[in-house]
């Protein structure tokens, strides 16, 4: 009965009879604007239903609908709505239990370094991270223009977050579309700002720090008080995830290496890209003096393709990036707390 706690409906974007990749050894070329634009193949625009309710259903806003039932209690279609939202957030949500992270709190996590323990409250966890042709339906819906979910001091920077042909949208895209042949890979060049816009957007949220190594270490609070190094045990297998000595070069669609999912089906954790969560990065010097950096940094979790060392690449390692950074490499994975995970028969909330 315990394993059908996180074991939930399968998701959209199946892992079933994915190939698992020989590792190569090649060495990945920088992406540049040039490679980017050659050969580009626009993505084509969805069309979507003029009433708003059904509007939302087509994006993938369903924890939007979740949270606004009251606005629409006066649709035909709320109720028919409403349980295909709840359906939709159980098939692409996976359950992480109550568990802990202990946090290195030193640049150079030494064996006798500071640490810090976090109690890890149970909460939902995308099984796959957001990829261009989910973030294409936030872009096309103009949400760079709605105010409502971007913080007033970002404002004046919004008019920045331009793709290769200053378009708004994510800063490797053309023409404010992806590329159609990368519809199912992860978003990159997208700022913390912008990931956390398209989470609030959906109607969920980044998640922290200490919640995404909870959910990559599988450290349950149980008698046994187990600890992964990576999602799949404590040994760097690079057929399980995309690092540079996997030899791929690029990101690749988010159902591949289901050989590397956490013990709730969770994948890509480790490599393809890093990702974004909702905590500030801060961090100590050896001499435990705190490490202040120009900007606001956020911290970044996971590692991605083009990550050489392995230490770089677990489940505890410890990094962070400007948080208005766009790099061709970083971006993001929602969440929900678990009271907010509706229950389909009835239509309340746990």
């Amino acid at each position: 009965m315990a394993l059908t706690l996180f074991s939930k409906k399968k998701p959209k974007h199946s892992t079933q009879d994915v190939a698992v990749r020989t590792p190569r050894r090649i060495e990945p070329p920088p992406p540049t604007p040039d490679s980017l634009l050659a050969d580009y193949q626009p993505a084509e625009s969805t069309k979507l239903d003029d009433d708003p309710l059904m509007r939302m259903l087509q994006q993938g806003r369903f924890g939007l609908i979740v949270r606004n039932r009251e606005k629409y209690a006066d649709h035909p279609q709320i109720e028919a709505a409403g349980r295909q939202a709840c359906e939709a957030l159980e098939g692409i949500l996976a359950l992480v239990p109550e568990g802990m992270a202990t946090l290195a709190q030193t640049l150079n996590d030494q064996p006798d370094s500071p640490q810090s323990d976090v109690d890890v409250s149970p909460f939902y966890l995308a099984t796959y991270p957001v990829t261009n042709a989910e973030y294409q339906l936030f872009v096309d819906d103009e949400a760079y223009e709605n105010l409502d979910l971007w913080p007033e001091e970002i404002w004046p920077h919004l008019i920045e977050f331009q793709d290769l042909t200053g378009s708004t949208a994510p800063r490797f895209w053309r023409d404010g579309r992806h590329d159609a042949r990368r519809a199912l890979h992860p978003v990159t060049g997208v700022s913390w700002y912008e990931a956390a816009a398209y989470a609030a957007w959906v109607g969920l949220r980044l998640p922290t720090e200490a919640e995404w190594q909870m959910a990559a270490s599988w450290r349950i609070k149980s008698s046994a008080d187990l600890f992964r190094r990576f999602p799949w045990g404590d040994a760097m297998d690079c057929t399980r995830c995309n690092l540079w000595n996997t030899g791929v070069g690029t990101t690749v669609a988010v159902n591949e290496y289901a050989g590397g999912a956490a013990p709730n089906g969770v994948v890509q954790m480790i490599g393809n890209c890093w990702e974004w969560s909702s905590t500030e990065y801060e961090t100590l010097a050896d001499d435990q003096t705190p490490v202040v950096g120009e900007m606001p940094m956020m911290s970044v979790r996971g590692g991605a393709f083009d990550t050489y060392f392995e230490s770089q690449a677990t489940s505890v390692f410890r990094t962070g990036q400007i948080s208005l950074g766009r790099t061709h490499n970083t971006g993001l994975r929602c969440a929900l707390d678990a009271k907010d995970m509706p229950l389909i028969d009835t239509g309340d909330t746990q």
